[in-house]
């Protein structure tokens, strides 16, 4: 049942209230976003228009370059706004809206993740079947199936977060409206919808991390059969996907599956997850994949020509 609420904004005390150290808070993630921004795009637009990037792995990191853009931006411009601005305050719909969309797309990017896993585990392990098992009807159904249970994890989080009454104060002593800091502000007894959060997110989050751990470690114990060509490349791609897996689940599951307990180093560990590791995933996969670097090159070599030519 949604209860009704005295509070009709938050205000969001941000990572600082130093006026000197909001200024660096404000440039340093102004470049991180237009950064993430630029990497993302660079990736979409190539697999988009290169023909070489036809495998269900590409089309799998297509989807990780939106989601990391989508997730971003539900949040970074809020958090660069806020550093610029004296007045922080977040109306309650406003709040919510980055709840809903920032566990949609967080979630959506675990159930991409694990598909790519599942994608490279069928290609090492299952080569012969590789084409008829990770068909293109077949990667498009997973992808749906994604997008929905995103969007179930994501009504969820809402519905526990619209059911709690807010009487005052309205202070989040955080840069971004969340389940967990939302919590501390409900006029009743949370420890029941604290372990529903935990049930949700933290599950989510540690089963994910445990379940792709597992597949590449099978999949690496499989590369022993493969040739020494074979098993460069493979290995290569797999601790690219084993980088990106540890930096997104390990900040994830910290804040998810713990207590309604408070830490100095949130604020921080969050800011890792929510704004770098979105950066960080279209650089590793660029700088350890020399086909997408080549095709890049390539693509965007052409284009600087044909607009030089006109």
């Amino acid at each position: 049942m949604l209860l009704n609420n005295n509070v009709t904004e938050f205000i969001l005390l941000g990572l600082t209230q130093d006026p000197a150290k909001k200024k660096t808070v404000f440039f340093f993630f102004l470049l991180f976003y237009l950064g993430t921004l630029l990497a993302n795009f660079l990736i979409i637009v190539t697999i988009k228009t290169s023909q070489a990037f036809g495998s269900p792995m590409y089309f799998f990191l297509f989807y990780l370059s939106l989601s990391d853009t989508c997730f971003s931006t539900s949040i970074a411009p809020r958090m660069i706004m806020d550093a610029f601005l004296k007045n922080n305050t977040i109306s309650f719909s406003e709040c919510m809206i980055q709840v809903f969309s920032s566990h949609f797309f967080g979630c959506f990017e675990i159930f991409i993740l694990i598909l790519m896993a599942v994608d490279r585990y069928v290609a090492i392990c299952k080569p012969l079947h590789y084409i008829t098992i990770m068909s293109w009807q077949v990667c498009s159904v997973l992808v749906a199936i994604a997008w929905v249970g995103a969007c179930v994890h994501s009504l969820v989080q809402i519905f526990l977060a619209l059911s709690l009454p807010f009487c005052g104060p309205n202070v989040i002593d955080h840069y971004l409206c969340d389940f967990q800091p939302l919590l501390k502000l409900a006029c009743t007894d949370t420890y029941v919808t604290n372990l529903l959060l935990v049930s949700n997110s933290g599950v989510i989050c540690t089963v994910s991390f445990v379940m792709l751990m597992f597949s590449y470690v099978i999949i690496l114990h499989s590369l022993r059969n493969h040739s020494a060509k074979g098993r460069k490349k493979a290995l290569s791609t797999c601790i690219s996907h084993i980088i990106v897996v540890i930096l997104f689940f390990g900040p994830c599951i910290f804040i998810y599956t713990r207590p309604a307990t408070t830490f100095s180093m949130d604020k921080m560990i969050t800011v890792f997850y929510t704004i770098g590791t979105p950066l960080l995933n279209p650089l590793i996969y660029t700088l350890r994949n020399a086909e997408v670097k080549n095709s890049m090159r390539k693509l965007w070599s052409k284009k600087l020509i044909s607009d030089d030519q006109r």
